[in-house]
């Protein structure tokens, strides 16, 4: 080769069905295997979970806006931690299930007041 172009192998799955499955999908609609992992990896590294920004904290404003928002999110947890052990079967509660549960409700619980009263979010 006269370019420095170089392949590489990828392993689609882990599961040799899951593999095969895909090679064949791909044969019988002509089209190429990496062309599809390229277009997948193109969208993947266009997702939020791949942005790398730094967000801003220079302002006292930002900084209490960012507490609040993960105060929120902490809210909506306990939220859903709540509905678990509201709905925990009879033969689970007080198992080391609902002490898991009831221990992470109380984790978030502590959280919440500490970020909530240290930085004064209503």
């Amino acid at each position: 080769m006269a370019d420095s172009a170089k392949y590489t192998q990828v392993k689609v799955s882990v599961d040799p069905a899951i593999a095969i499955a895909f090679k064949a999908a791909c044969a019988a609609t002509d089209v190429s295997m990496a062309a599809v992992l390229a277009e997948f990896m193109a969208d993947y590294s266009k997702s939020p979970l791949m942005l790398k920004v730094t967000p801003d904290y220079s302002t006292r404003r930002r900084r209490r806006a960012a507490i609040k928002g993960l105060v929120d999110a902490l809210q909506t947890m306990k939220a859903w931690e709540e509905r678990v052990l509201g709905n925990m079967p009879e033969n689970l509660q007080g198992s080391s299930v609902s002490d898991a549960a009831e221990e992470a409700l109380s984790s978030l619980e502590e959280a919440i007041d500490a970020l909530a009263s240290f930085w004064m979010v209503p």
